[in-house]
């Protein structure tokens, strides 16, 4: 039996793989490079390693300190949480060569999903949907261009390695083929080491949908039903719900069977996420699979009642799934909305700064995955994101509602976030209709930029500090100098000489 974790990651996914693992009396080992110091994660786990300097390759990507520290510490499991080194076969192999318990899939099912093109192959002998592509190349563009011309524009250059839109281009007419083959396949290189591209017919207006999938050593593999992820900004996702909005039992009955059968063709264990694009036919074509947990595995939680966490540490263990796993029951509708450091105004560009305040939402059917606390330094070095938070309900209209509510008491001041973009995109017309694609924000918020407030000299920083401070923990927080309404508009109060003011 694991008793003690190295959780190989930061914030809060290390946050939540602690509630986990404190559920089941294990203990949970946290690593930290030296911005991290005084991060929530460190003060969580019931250990806190230094990894060393803020650049991810002397901190979180360092495969040699991180297996010292395990072997340290008496760790006898490896956790990689999302993100960093958790679809790295090579760091997933030398955790196994050194005897810790890899708590994630076997190294070959990454290796084989690590390659988009690699993936293509598999998925295409397992008898699942592929979007028509070409092979890949680095630099025969006119070869690329002529495939794209039998396929006919638009079409989607994309690297074959990595993802988060990075090295991806739309294409619409051949003109501009070369331009942009060149400018993804650089960006590629860039970012993964990696300058191979393909081309892809382009699907218009799709939905992107992905399915949790289950597998363990006792031949059992299982979906766990269907996300909706298309509220996407910059190929990124921001809100995710499940059920998806208008999926019919046959529909999902199709792709939960693909997902399987794409799981069952690499041999697959433990938690992944197969992900698809569903036309406006409702025809869907794999796009990839994910080999780890995903950041938005909650909302999957919280509609079938399963501890994801718990299920990867009983599969790595040996375990076969529990009849709760292999005859999963969805109740209820939850979604679940990313809050980011990063300015709307100035087109969402990532910020960086100390935390001054933060008033986690609370209540019924509310759930807040988060490692934000008031003096946290947020980081120009690693990812953007803040927390999650997620509302359950008993179905769409519920759940959203519930959404928009805590989205409004939801409190961050020294820093700029997308609290009030995500309340924008929840108030759209189309978005209660469950209109979506991939394309949302470009046809229904194309122009959005946050309201200017002018606050009056009395509600700057220094006397709105005592009205907030000392409200309890889920109370709707209303300004008492001069200006009705919720806090959310003064997120970004670090513009306005918070600490000066203060």
């Amino acid at each position: 039996m694991i008793q003690k974790v190295l959780i190989a990651n930061r914030g809060e996914i290390v946050i939540r793989i602690l509630k986990t693992l404190k559920d089941r009396g294990v203990k949970g080992v946290a690593v930290y490079s030296e911005p991290d110091l005084k991060a929530p994660h460190v003060s969580a786990a019931d250990e806190a390693y230094p990894l060393g300097s803020a650049a991810p390759a002397e901190s979180y990507l360092n495969q040699d300190k991180l297996i010292a520290i395990a072997r340290e510490s008496g760790c006898d499991a490896v956790h990689p949480g999302y993100g960093f080194l958790s679809e790295n076969a090579d760091f997933a192999r030398r955790c196994q060569a050194e005897g810790l318990i890899w708590i994630g899939p076997p190294p070959a099912a990454i290796d084989a999903m690590g390659t988009k093109l690699e993936a293509r192959k598999i998925m295409i002998d397992a008898d699942v949907p592929v979007v028509p592509g070409t092979e890949g190349t680095s630099d025969d563009y006119e070869g690329l261009r002529k495939s794209a011309e039998a396929m006919g524009f638009p079409v989607l250059i994309k690297a074959t390695a990595g993802g988060g839109g990075k090295g991806m281009r739309i294409v619409n007419n051949p003109e501009e083929f070369k331009l942009y083959a060149a400018a993804a396949s650089s960006e590629a290189e860039k970012a993964f080491g990696n300058p191979i591209i393909y081309v892809e017919k382009y699907i218009e207006r799709p939905r992107h949908i992905e399915f949790q999938i289950f597998a363990d050593d006792h031949g059992n593999f299982v979906h766990l039903f269907e996300r909706e992820c298309s509220i996407q900004r910059r190929h990124q996702k921001i809100i995710e719900e499940t059920p998806s909005p208008g999926f019919t039992p046959e529909l999902r009955e199709r792709m939960g069977q693909a997902a399987v059968a794409a799981a069952r063709a690499v041999d697959y264990r433990g938690a992944g996420t197969v992900e698809f694009l569903l036309d406006q036919d409702r025809n869907f074509y794999f796009l990839e699979m994910n080999t780890r947990l995903q950041v938005e595995h909650p909302i999957t939680e919280e509609v079938t009642h399963l501890d994801l966490v718990r299920l990867q540490g009983e599969v790595a263990n040996g375990f076969a799934l529990p009849k709760s796993a292999l005859n999963p029951v969805q109740q209820g509708h939850a979604i679940e909305c990313r809050v980011y450091a990063e300015d709307p105004s100035m087109n969402f560009l990532p910020t960086s700064g100390e935390v001054l305040h933060v008033l986690h939402p609370r209540g019924p059917g509310v759930r807040v995955d988060s490692a934000l606390k008031a003096g946290f330094e947020v980081s120009i070095h690693y990812d953007p994101m803040l927390c999650k938070i997620i509302t359950t309900g008993r179905d769409r209209e519920e759940a959203v509602g519930r959404m928009r509510a805590v989205l409004s008491e939801f409190v961050v001041l020294g820093i700029s976030t997308n609290i009030l973009h995500l309340q924008a995109i929840l108030d759209t017309e189309a978005f209660w209709r469950g209109d979506l694609s991939t394309h949302f924000l470009q046809e229904h918020l194309p122009d959005w930029q946050p309201e200017h407030v002018e606050l009056p000299d009395e509600g700057k920083a220094g006397l709105l500090l005592p009205d907030l401070v000392g409200v309890p923990d889920g109370t709707s927080v209303h300004s008492r100098a001069g200006r009705p309404g919720p806090c959310p508009p003064f997120s970004g109060w670090r513009r306005l000489s918070w600490k000066e003011g203060y």
